[in-house]
């Protein structure tokens, strides 16, 4: 059982380690006791609430990590993955990457590791509502995959799909979303400002109004397409607003703003 093995996490003290290793303890599903965490500076930063953080073990030395852990989980910056040195030989664990852009390849050629997954995730971890997709290369056996879909379960949501080139589809939604809704978030208060409403009372607003849509959208039978076509056939405000956006390029500039976070996964991928 994944309880009784030890999960590692090579920066773990990172905004998405730090996220992934309070999500996992958040769930149960990992003990402090069994959990590593490596960072440059071995310091417990973002860890001061866990009761039980002295049960943690912290370490600046990512092979140490490596040759505790059953499960090991790169959460570090893409540019910093190829200057991690590591072995992970075939007597070790499973290495999960969560650094956008990294290929499996180019996982093994850097770490000699076999059994590697490629996944995205997010800061949303902590809270256990990240989603994050994954994929596997050949010499991940079926257990890595129960262990592999328990712990990003435990995060939040999980699939795995069909091929890298998907995660880097993936690395391009799920990466942004949380810069793009701020982004229209931030929109909607400066809309809001410039027709008198207070700053604050118009962010307060928005927030509540941003998480309220989220948790309906995502608990509604109804797909996100058939919400909008409801909106739009009741002939309100809403449908007043959505029409003048589907008349407008906001579709297209979406799209770009996904295809420029496409390319630029593509380009760490091709760097090694």
């Amino acid at each position: 059982m994944i309880s009784e093995l030890c999960i590692g996490i090579i920066g773990g003290t990172g905004q998405l380690g730090a996220a992934i290793a309070h999500g996992l303890l958040r769930s149960g599903l990992v003990a402090s006791e069994k959990l590593w965490i490596s960072s440059r500076s071995n310091n417990r930063t973002g860890f001061e609430s866990v009761q039980s953080k002295a049960a943690i073990q912290f370490t600046s030395c990512n092979q140490d990590l490596i040759d505790h852990c059953d499960i090991v989980i790169i959460a570090v910056p893409p540019a910093l993955s190829a200057t991690l040195d590591i072995r992970v030989e075939s007597h070790h664990g499973l290495l999960i990457s969560v650094a956008a852009g990294v290929t499996i390849e180019q996982l093994q050629h850097r770490t000699g590791a076999e059994r590697v997954i490629r996944a995205m995730s997010n800061p949303a971890a902590e809270k256990g509502l990240a989603y994050s997709p994954w994929c596997a290369s050949r010499g991940v056996t079926a257990e890595d995959r129960e262990a592999t879909q328990a712990l990003f379960n435990a995060i939040g949501q999980t699939d795995e799909v069909a091929s890298e080139d998907q995660i880097d589809q993936f690395t391009a939604l799920i990466g942004p979303v949380p810069g793009f809704v701020a982004y229209y978030a931030d929109c909607m208060v400066n809309y809001a400002v410039k027709t008198g409403i207070d700053p604050a009372i118009a962010e307060r607003a928005v927030r509540q109004l941003f998480h309220a849509s989220g948790v309906v959208m995502a608990t509604a039978e109804a797909s996100p397409a058939e919400q909008v076509k409801a909106m739009i056939d009741y002939a309100g405000t809403t449908a007043a607003g959505l029409n003048a956006m589907q008349a407008s390029p906001l579709a297209d500039a979406i799209a770009e703003g996904l295809d420029a976070a496409y390319k630029k996964s593509q380009i760490i991928s091709s760097v090694d």
